[in-house]
This record gives C-alpha cells, sequence and structure tokens, in this order.
C-alpha cells in the first residue's frame, strides 16, 4: 500500500513549468522519472544489442542512480537520474555546466564502459590470474584522484581524462569498451600500441563465455533514486564541492584577492592575463623545477587562470614583477597541493 501511495504521489508532480526553487525541493525518491519510453532506454537497447552480436548472453538490469556507477563484485549498471527527463537535463546543466552522457554519444560510451565493469563481475573475470596479470590486482585501493602519462600507449582511450589508468577495473572496462564499440577497428588503430595484448586478451575470453549464463545472475542496486531521501538542493549542494576543482570558476576568489576587477576609475592599469602570459614560459619552468611537477600539468593550470583573468576582466596595480611573483605563487601552491594529494584544492572534504 505505501509503495501504490508513493507511485500515486510521484504521478501527481510535473516537473514541466515546476520553478527550479520547487524542482530543488523534491526529493530524488519523489522524482517521477523512469528509463522506460526516454532516450536512455533506446541507448540500452542498442548496447545490449552489441552484446548479442557478440554472442553473450549476459543482459544486466539497468536502473536509475545519483551518477554513472556500476557497484562492487554487482552485475547491475546505475544510469544518473537527470538524464531520463528533459527538465533535470537543462538542471544538470546549470549546476555543473555539464552533462555527462547527455549526448547519444557520450552515452553509449558511458554504457560500455559500465558493461565492462558487469560483465568482469557477472564471470569473476577479474579472479582470472591471467585477467591480473595483464590489468592488475582489482583489489588495489582506488584513490580519490589519479595521475596519468598522456602520451603512454599501454592504455586505451575511451573516455576523456585517460581513465584506463585510474585502476586496474577502469583499464579492464574501458578496454572492453572500445572491443564492444561496432566498427572501432581496434586491431589497426592499436596494432603499434602495447595496449593491443589487453585488447587481444578481451576478445580471447569474451570468445571463452561466448553462449554461457553468468556466474552472477542477480545484484544489488545501490544508490538507486527511488529510495535517495536527500534533496536535490542538497544532491547538488555536495556534488559541487566535490567537483569544484573541475568548475571554471574555481579559481575566482582566490584572483580577485591578487588582481582588481576593471572600473572606469582603474581602466587604464594593464591587463591581468596580459601580464602573466608574457612571462608563461619563466613561470613553468620555475614552478616545475621547485615542485617536481611536469610542464604539462601546470600549463594546464595556467592557461585555466589565464581564462578566468579574462573572462572576471581583472587588471593588475602592482608593478609587473610583483604581479608575477603573486601569481607564481598561487600556482605553486596549487601545484604542491596536486603532487601531495592529488587535488589542486587543499582538502578533499
Amino acid at each position: 500500500m505505501k509503495n501504490q501511495k508513493i507511485r500515486r504521489e510521484k504521478s501527481s508532480i510535473s516537473l514541466s513549468g515546476m520553478s527550479e526553487e520547487k524542482i530543488l525541493g523534491l526529493r530524488l525518491c519523489e522524482l517521477p522519472i523512469q528509463i522506460s519510453g526516454s532516450w536512455v532506454q533506446e541507448c540500452i537497447a542498442e548496447v545490449c544489442k552489441e552484446l548479442e552480436d557478440k554472442k553473450l548472453k549476459f543482459k544486466p538490469d539497468f536502473y536509475l542512480a545519483d551518477e554513472w556507477l556500476t557497484p562492487e563484485d554487482e552485475p547491475v549498471i546505475g544510469v544518473p537520474f537527470y538524464l531520463v527527463d528533459s527538465t533535470l537535463i537543462k538542471l544538470e546543466q546549470k549546476m555543473m555546466l555539464d552533462v555527462e552522457g547527455g549526448t547519444k554519444k557520450t552515452c553509449l560510451q558511458l554504457l560500455r564502459h559500465e558493461l565492462g565493469h558487469a560483465v568482469s563481475y557477472a564471470y569473476h573475470l577479474y579472479k582470472k590470474r591471467k585477467w591480473q596479470k595483464i590489468f592488475g590486482h582489482s583489489s588495489k585501493e582506488y584513490n580519490d584522484t589519479y595521475r596519468y602519462r598522456p602520451h603512454s600507449k599501454n592504455f586505451v582511450r575511451h573516455l576523456d581524462g585517460f581513465y584506463a589508468q585510474y585502476h586496474p577495473d577502469e583499464d579492464f572496462a574501458e578496454t572492453f569498451a572500445v572491443w564492444l564499440t561496432p566498427d572501432s577497428d581496434w586491431k589497426n588503430q592499436y596494432k603499434n600500441w602495447k595496449a593491443i595484448k589487453k585488447l587481444e586478451y578481451v576478445e580471447f575470453v569474451m570468445c571463452s563465455i561466448q553462449e554461457k549464463d553468468p556466474i552472477v545472475k542477480k545484484g544489488r542496486k545501490f544508490w538507486q533514486a527511488s529510495k535517495l531521501k536527500r534533496t536535490l538542493k542538497n544532491h547538488y549542494k555536495r556534488k559541487k564541492r566535490f567537483h569544484a576543482e573541475d568548475s571554471p570558476h574555481f579559481h575566482d576568489e582566490n584572483l580577485k584577492r591578487i588582481f582588481l576587477q576593471r572600473t572606469e576609475e582603474n581602466k587604464k592599469m594593464p591587463p591581468a592575463a596580459k601580464s602573466i602570459i608574457k612571462y608563461r614560459r619563466e613561470i613553468l619552468d620555475n614552478v616545475s623545477m621547485w615542485t617536481g611537477e611536469k610542464k604539462y600539468i601546470i600549463n594546464d593550470l595556467f592557461r585555466d587562470v589565464c581564462l578566468r583573468c579574462r573572462a572576471l576582466n581583472l587588471v593588475t596595480e602592482d608593478s609587473e614583477s610583483m604581479a608575477i611573483l603573486k601569481i607564481s605563487t598561487y600556482i605553486t601552491a596549487l601545484t604542491l597541493n596536486y603532487v601531495y594529494t592529488g587535488w589542486f584544492r587543499g582538502d578533499k572534504k
């Protein structure tokens, strides 16, 4: 009776036309959403057909969760709740400035990746000695962040951020996704890469389980949206905090402490971005020398700082040498945080 009441209450809610304030006040479990009938269902059907074409009998359960996920050891796949409703997609875009999996292409990429996890759990592939020899041990601890080598040919490239380098499980999932993708031509694309051995192993092990039922047929659906009682407002508050340094506004408050925003009174002061770009090479050389960090990491940070200086229309009242000293100190502090914690910000809370 209680579940029927909840379903009736959900069906009476219409997100279309509802104010943003009211939507943010809703709990995730109150959202009137489902995969059935959405464009996501079509993407799921497409990747399931890809499994069938490979003669794999595995068909995982898909459910709405608070983010993309495949719970550890559970052969089920969670899809972000916001993807199945156009109003929630717009809210996600506004709140996070990005919608992960918001296009058919990226949604399919992420589904194939999660399928890699799910099939590994369903058939206990990660327990095989050969799997562990090629990818590493699945029991390796997940860190909050990871360091990657952008030019490494030991790993495939599927999702952005060189995600295969994060953890052995992610390495397998990314390799599986490349293997599963129709017309990926991985044999030619990776023929001169060490990653080809991983792809060949995936093909070998997938052939070995063709037409076989999974060892684990059912899984527990953790972080299911229909059971989460936190409001959307609290959901985004937590999410923004976690992804703070990925936001283009991450540097804004600190840069405003170093420089001034242009006004009529100070409009003749030199633009901050112009001043620091002039000494880009010297800044990169010195920060790299004293932190031991690679220049491409520092350069990405330097670029983001310059972009925000331009966007905020910042100027400097200091001498050129003092402005460079201040910004160099700021970039050095962030880089040292990254060296020792994997984060540019100084905490992980």
